[in-house]
C-alpha cells in the first residue's frame, strides 16, 4: 500500500507561534497561567499545557467573575491565536489587577482587525465571509462598535440587503474555503454594490486546501487528522470526500480501526492547522506498518 503525506499539513504559523509563546511562559516558571479559550482546537495539546499548569478561562463571563472576585491578581492570560474582541482587554485594563497579558493573536487575524477598523471609520459596512460563532469571527467582529454582518452561506449572501449608495468591505475568516469565499464574492457582485473585496484567507490555509483536494482525488482513501470541533479541519474534510467518498477525520491511530482494508492500495493523509506534527508522524508510520 502506497501512503501519502500532504506537504502542508499540521500546524499553522499563527497556531505554533501561540503555542511556543505559552510554552515559554509556562516553562519560565510563572505562576496561574491561563489562556482566554483554548490555545488550539486539539484536546491532545490542551491536556499537554494542564500539565504544565495552564489552565483556561473559558469565556468573557468567566473572565468578569474571576476579575471581580480578584482571583486573576497575579496572574497571565495568554490571548489565543484566534484573537478576542477589544473588549477582553479593556476589562482586564479596568481590573486594577496586576496581570501580565500575551498576545498570542496570529499576526494574519491581527491584519484583518487593522482592515475592519480602518474600513469602518472611512464609512464603509463590514461583512465577514465565516462562521459567525467561530472565536475567530467573533473577535473580528469585537473590534468594531457598529454592526456588521456576517456571511456564512451563499443564501446568506443572497439574502443580504444594503441602501444603494452602501460602500460594503468584504474580509474573510482566515481558514475559510477559498471556493465558498469566491461564490459569496460572485454573488455579493451580482448585487451591484460597491464592494471592496480583500481576500484575508491564510496563504496557509489556500495550499492545505489546494494540496489536499489534488491528493484526495489521487487517492482510494483518506484520513484528515483533527478535532471534530475544529473548523479547518471541518473544511478540508468537506474537501476531501468532495474527491474521494472514502475520507475519514480522525484525532489519533485509536480512529483508524475500520476505516482501512487491503482493498485500499494508496492513502493520503492530510492534517487541520491545530494538529501537532507528532501526531501526524504516528498515523503516517501506523498506516505504513500496519496496512
Amino acid at each position: 500500500m502506497e501512503v501519502k503525506l500532504a506537504k502542508t499539513a499540521g500546524f499553522c504559523y499563527g497556531v505554533q507561534r501561540a503555542v511556543d509563546m505559552v510554552t515559554k511562559a509556562a516553562c519560565e516558571g510563572r505562576r496561574h497561567i491561563y489562556t482566554y479559550g483554548p490555545i488550539v482546537h486539539n484536546e491532545n495539546v490542551i491536556e499537554a499545557l494542564r500539565e504544565k499548569g495552564v489552565d483556561i478561562i473559558d469565556d468573557f463571563d468567566m473572565l468578569r467573575s474571576m476579575l471581580d472576585r480578584g482571583e486573576l491578581e497575579g496572574s497571565t492570560i495568554v490571548i489565543r491565536a484566534h484573537g478576542v474582541p477589544k473588549a477582553v482587554f479593556e476589562l482586564i485594563e479596568k481590573s486594577g489587577l496586576n496581570i501580565e497579558v500575551i498576545d498570542a493573536t496570529c499576526p494574519h487575524v491581527k491584519r484583518i482587525h487593522d482592515i475592519v477598523k480602518e474600513q469602518r471609520d472611512e464609512g464603509d459596512v463590514i461583512a465577514v465571509c465565516g462562521d459567525p460563532e467561530h472565536p475567530e469571527v467573533i473577535g473580528i467582529l469585537g473590534q468594531i462598535e457598529d454592526d456588521a454582518y456576517v456571511i456564512k452561506t451563499r443564501e446568506d449572501a443572497e439574502r443580504l440587503e444594503l441602501p444603494e449608495d452602501a460602500r460594503l468591505t468584504l474580509v474573510s475568516q482566515t481558514t475559510q474555503s477559498v471556493t465558498k469565499f469566491q461564490d459569496i464574492v460572485d454573488i455579493l457582485h451580482k448585487k451591484r454594490y460597491y464592494t471592496n473585496v480583500i481576500d484575508t484567507i491564510c496563504n496557509a490555509t489556500q495550499r492545505r486546501q489546494s494540496e489536499a483536494s489534488g491528493l484526495a482525488h489521487e487517492c482510494d482513501a483518506m484520513l484528515v487528522i483533527g478535532g471534530s470541533n475544529s473548523s479547518n479541519t471541518r473544511k478540508l474534510y468537506d474537501i476531501c470526500h468532495s474527491e474521494c467518498q472514502r475520507t475519514y477525520l480522525i484525532q489519533s491511530i485509536t480512529d483508524i480501526k475500520g476505516t482501512i482494508d487491503h482493498s485500499v492500495r494508496c492513502v493520503g493523509i492530510t492534517a487541520g492547522a491545530s494538529t501537532p506534527r507528532s501526531i501526524i508522524e504516528e498515523v503516517f508510520e501506523y498506516v505504513r506498518n500496519e496496512f
